[in-house]
């Protein structure tokens, strides 16, 4: 938990007495790659956090696997449009390589938000970067080529490194081949 302490201390300023109780309602674990975390039409119970490794939301669309968002190191991440409402997610969550997550459950979070204010400030400053990364992503795919979002995602070399291509293709919103073609004229 070592790391997960040193991400929060580097967010947020946690005193001692609100930080055992925020570990106090964590708990932890390692995920082999290619395990499920949340299958489409489960209910949303859990807020994670990456310690190590990734995962990827997908979807299927005519019989075929459709990545729509990765998460990596020192991420928060949950289903939120399943989480809050309590309803069947529309998305698959599994691990892109074998991934260590802190996870605390849906009630144990609201305990927190209610009891350590500073875990409303936490709360606050994730979902405001997870926006901005969603709105980049959503101005990106309006306003940038192929190419020039490929070159975006190579500023985290994580994506590059760690994403198969077909996954990463899916990503940009493009096919494998034209994916490779890029990566060729980009080298």
């Amino acid at each position: 938990m070592e790391e997960f302490v040193n991400f929060l201390r580097g967010v947020i300023s946690i005193d001692d007495l609100d930080l055992q109780l925020v570990l106090s309602r964590c708990n932890e674990r390692l995920v082999p790659k290619g395990k499920l975390i949340l299958r489409k039409g489960q209910i949303a119970n859990q807020y994670f956090f990456i310690v190590s490794g990734g995962v990827r939301f997908y979807y299927h669309l005519n019989q075929e696997e459709r990545t729509s968002w990765i998460c990596f190191k020192d991420e928060f991440f949950t289903e939120i449009s399943s989480l809050n409402p309590q309803k069947p997610s529309r998305f698959n969550i599994d691990t892109i390589e074998e991934t260590r997550l802190i996870f605390i459950d849906k009630k144990d979070m609201d305990f927190l938000y209610a009891h350590v204010s500073v875990w409303q400030e936490l709360g606050r400053k994730i979902w405001e970067a997870t926006s901005v990364r969603m709105i980049d992503q959503i101005l990106n795919f309006q306003t940038l080529s192929a190419e020039q979002r490929y070159l975006e995602f190579m500023n985290n070399p994580e994506f590059l490194q760690k994403v198969p291509v077909k996954q990463l293709a899916e990503v940009l919103g493009i096919t494998p081949n034209a994916l490779s073609r890029i990566r060729k004229n980009v080298r």
